[in-house]
């Protein structure tokens, strides 16, 4: 059981687009020093782990109990991912979404980050979206979930690690930054939304 080449694309070009994850440890980073970005990140990776496996045993049961409703939500994944790339295309990131965090050392820096992101239902919501797209029905579905969640949490937390080593060089301020954001949010949308209607047909060649 390998992943496919189309999947791993798709999840390196996801983790690659900045995003909340990438925001939090830089700012744990800036606050903290880098221990605190490292421990961080290893929080938000402990916490993306926590999601795949609860993810793989529900969907596991979901497919134990119906063919079709498997059928299901691999439509309604794709098309999240389409409205996620629209929301994100239409939307004006605002200096206040940024994250503010203050100096608690790296114990805590862990402690938050595993709660952060086990208590974050966007990111049980995206695994339930993106990884039914890659997996298939006529085989155990647990073992295929959990490789392709954990291949994709590796991705981020390699991604955020980065950030956390160049957290001075990402960090800016006034105009540059805004428009910055305002670009990546549009092509964050764009990759999403195109990746959910490429989905949603080969859903329905399938």
């Amino acid at each position: 059981m390998l992943p496919t080449i189309s999947f791993l694309l798709a999840a390196t070009l996801l983790a690659v687009i900045p995003g909340p994850g990438v925001a939090y440890v830089v700012a744990r980073t800036i606050a903290g020093g880098r221990a605190e970005g490292i421990t961080s990140t290893l929080g938000l990776t402990l916490g993306g782990v926590v999601h795949v496996l609860a993810a793989a045993l529900g969907l596991s049961l979901l497919i134990a109990q119906s063919a079709m409703a498997f059928a299901v939500v691999k439509y309604l994944g794709a098309a999240y991912l389409v409205f996620l790339g629209i929301k994100l295309i239409f939307s004006r990131p605002a200096a206040s979404e940024s994250p503010t965090v203050k100096r608690s050392g790296p114990a805590k820096a862990l402690r938050d980050g595993i709660i952060v992101e086990t208590l974050n239902v966007k990111t049980a919501m995206f695994f339930l979206a993106f990884i039914p797209q890659f997996v298939s029905a006529q085989q155990a579905m647990a073992p295929q979930f959990i490789l392709l969640g954990s291949i994709c949490v590796l991705l981020n937390s390699t991604v955020d690690l980065i950030a956390v080593f160049a957290a001075s060089r990402i960090v800016g301020s006034g105009v540059a930054k805004a428009a910055r954001e305002r670009l990546l949010s549009r092509l964050s949308g764009a990759t999403l939304m195109t990746l959910g209607l490429l989905m949603a047909v080969a859903n329905r060649e399938a």
